[in-house]
């Protein structure tokens, strides 16, 4: 892989940081601002919400302005680092939930037009590959950043870790400027018009529609594994550190397995990872009270899960160019996974509300995994008619 691409992934990994350490911290949150767990989960909240407004409206400004893809690289790598500065020195809630939602402001425009750029750096049969190394950085923040910056947090403060990541931010910068080419396309070369028209071509939508209910499936089920594992597979409170490490895990490999798969044969990919990330979550739900079966199913569900979302993007670009779009449609299929990613939260919890138990949001997961499953196999039908 060209060296260039890992400044996408430095970008990708802070991302990942700043967006998942947030459940570690909550409680000192609470306890710095002495507000309740509820109110402090408004910090996670503010950022999902920033990504996916912020997404599509970063990238019609870039599109606007005519902005070069690098410059639009290092305006977000900037707003990043500016973002979690303000989260840093931030003396109370309000001034802090604005810190995140500037921050946020990067997350679609950096992975939708740094995935157009890692596909333009490779060559073809290597775009999905590219794609994945990026989100690489995102999944190593998974497994080894989110651990340690939690631990770093109890150590130093939980504001003084966003003020780390700010400097994670500052290294992204520089190594945009210093590692990605001057590309001969910009966002300028994309006509506004052409890239909205791309969100009434059905194919888009329906590689969107597969963004949200993908990896929101296993999102269904890993945003509720603590009361599931502590009350029915009996693991200790503790142990659920462990389980998020086996998450990680899933997540990082499923990535790298992804990413190389779909280069050869991208619906078949889905096709496969969509089905076992459904047949991994029933697993878990038939078997929840055995501890080797939930620890297993976090690292499938994660792995099948994560599978999915390079080849996603890549459909999503491949579909958007084809119907005269690109760098928009990719950025706002950034925002999707996230959508998808709250949408399967609150279905998992909407579950549990309806008292069909603490196991049910895998059974939902599954079913959704599924509902993925057929819009891949539609949009596989629409594109051979095509």
């Amino acid at each position: 892989m060209p060296i260039s691409l890992w400044a996408l992934a430095i970008g990708a990994f802070g991302i990942g940081l700043t967006e998942f350490i947030v459940p570690g911290i909550l409680p000192n949150i609470s306890h710095t601002f002495g507000i309740s767990i509820a109110s402090a989960g408004s910090v996670a909240t503010a950022y999902a919400l920033g990504v996916f407004v912020g997404a599509p409206v970063v990238a019609i400004c870039a599109l606007a302005l005519r902005l070069p893809r690098k410059t639009v690289l290092l305006l977000g790598a900037g707003i990043f680092t500016l973002g979690n500065l303000i989260t840093g020195l931030a003396p109370n809630l309000g001034v802090t939930l604005l810190g995140r939602v500037i921050t946020a402001l990067n997350h679609g425009a950096f992975f939708g037009v740094g995935s157009m750029v890692a596909a333009a750096l490779v060559a073809p049969h290597m775009k999905a590959r590219a794609i994945a190394f990026m989100f690489g950085g995102m999944a190593m923040a998974n497994v080894a950043g989110v651990p340690i910056t939690t631990w770093l947090s109890q150590l130093m403060g939980w504001q003084n870790v966003y003020l780390l990541i700010a400097f994670i931010g500052l290294i992204t910068l520089l190594g945009v400027f210093k590692l990605i080419p001057d590309m001969k396309q910009s966002t300028g070369d994309e006509h506004l018009g052409r890239e909205l028209k791309a969100f009434i071509d059905p194919q888009v939508l329906l590689a969107m529609g597969i963004t949200i209910l993908g990896p929101g499936a296993f999102f269904t089920c890993i945003t509720y594994i603590a009361p599931m594992a502590t009350h029915l597979a009996h693991y200790s409170a503790h142990s659920i550190a462990f389980l998020m490490l086996l998450f990680g895990i899933g997540i990082f490999v499923g990535n790298i397995m992804g990413g190389r798969y779909a280069d050869k044969s991208l619906f078949a990919t889905l096709f496969v990872t969509l089905f076992l990330q459904s047949v991994s979550l029933f697993t878990l739900w038939m078997f929840v009270e055995s501890k080797a079966v939930v620890a297993i199913g976090v690292v499938l569900m994660a792995g099948f899960g994560f599978a999915t979302v390079s080849p996603i993007q890549k459909l999503v670009m491949e579909r958007a160019q084809a119907a005269g779009g690109g760098s928009l449609a990719a950025s706002v299929n950034i925002g999707m996974f996230n959508l998808g990613n709250a949408l399967g939260a609150w279905i998992g919890g909407l579950t549990i509300s309806m008292g069909i138990g603490l196991a049910s949001p895998a059974l939902a997961g599954a079913i959704i995994s599924l509902l993925a499953l057929l819009l891949a196999i539609w949009a596989y039908k629409t594109e051979r008619k095509a």
